[in-house]
């Protein structure tokens, strides 16, 4: 996990956006749309970012396709002195 935290948030272009998602969705569960407006960023940008996310265990989404709910992955939690130490680099 902690090479897939590298690489998403400090290793590619997109890295500081990935965070701010991260951080809002430690916050509260959110949809795509919902973070699109919160964070100033197009929807696809958002999903993509997503993607990448959930791709690598970083976040999971609900059952539901329409508007469905992200919240952070438990093995994320698990690494979050590491997020919050690339974060740190990023931001």
């Amino acid at each position: 996990m902690e090479k897939a935290l590298w690489y998403l948030f400090a290793g590619s272009r997109g890295g500081p956006n990935r965070v701010r998602i991260v951080r809002e969705l430690t916050r509260r569960p959110r949809n795509a749309n919902e973070l699109a407006e919160e964070l100033g960023l197009d929807y696809n940008t958002v999903t993509h970012h997503l993607d990448m996310l959930r791709e690598h265990g970083v976040v999971e989404s609900g059952d539901h396709e329409y508007g469905k709910l992200y919240f952070p992955t438990d093995r994320f939690e698990e690494h979050a002195d590491t997020f919050e130490e690339i974060a740190a680099e990023v931001e």
